[in-house]
């Protein structure tokens, strides 16, 4: 777990990578938050094995369409099982499915395994609705990549909220229970 200066040692700020785009929003917000290297992650089953003790909630994030090919980003507890029919209802919709990999990146600009509410930055045009569990925000802390699977930002939830007021996103609460 590193700050956000402790994360600069050694790096080439010349040529800033995509998570940089997260670090310069949460930085002026004045967020506290921390930064945990890890190897790349693709699945849930991976940040768990991967993570050690890592405070706060951890996520499973969703890129969904419907028939209409209208784009959900669904953000529950990792170990939320999730029925598409029944949150079809939830949602007022039908026929979800998971978006391609190539409409995640058009509409969010992440590549499976790096989906997150930070991605959330890259939908200027607003195509993607964002639904994120009641249980999930009861959580102090929160854990999400920041564009990139290799990186896991924990911050406050207070300051995750702040980060979509900055970026103009409304986001709707979802119960799965």
């Amino acid at each position: 777990m590193k700050t956000f200066k402790e994360f600069l040692k050694g790096k080439n700020t010349l040529k800033p990578s995509v998570e940089f785009q997260i670090f310069n929003s949460l930085n002026k917000l004045k967020c506290d938050y921390f930064i945990h290297e890890h190897p790349a992650l693709k699945t849930v089953e991976d940040s768990k094995i991967s993570r050690g003790i890592m405070d706060g909630g951890h996520s499973k994030n969703l890129f969904l369409r419907d028939k209409k090919k209208n784009n959900f980003l669904i953000t529950t507890n990792e170990d939320q099982k999730i029925d598409l029919k029944n949150l079809e209802k939830k949602l007022g919709t039908s026929r979800l499915s998971f978006g391609s990999p190539d409409r995640l990146y058009e509409f969010l600009g992440v590549k499976p395994g790096s989906v997150s509410p930070f991605a959330l930055i890259n939908d200027h045009k607003k195509r993607v609705s964002f639904y994120i569990d009641k249980n999930l925000l009861n959580e102090t802390i929160l854990n999400f990549h920041p564009l990139t699977n290799n990186l896991t930002i924990s911050l406050k939830t207070k300051d995750f909220e702040r980060f979509l007021q900055s970026i103009k996103r409304a986001y709707n609460e979802v119960s799965f229970k």
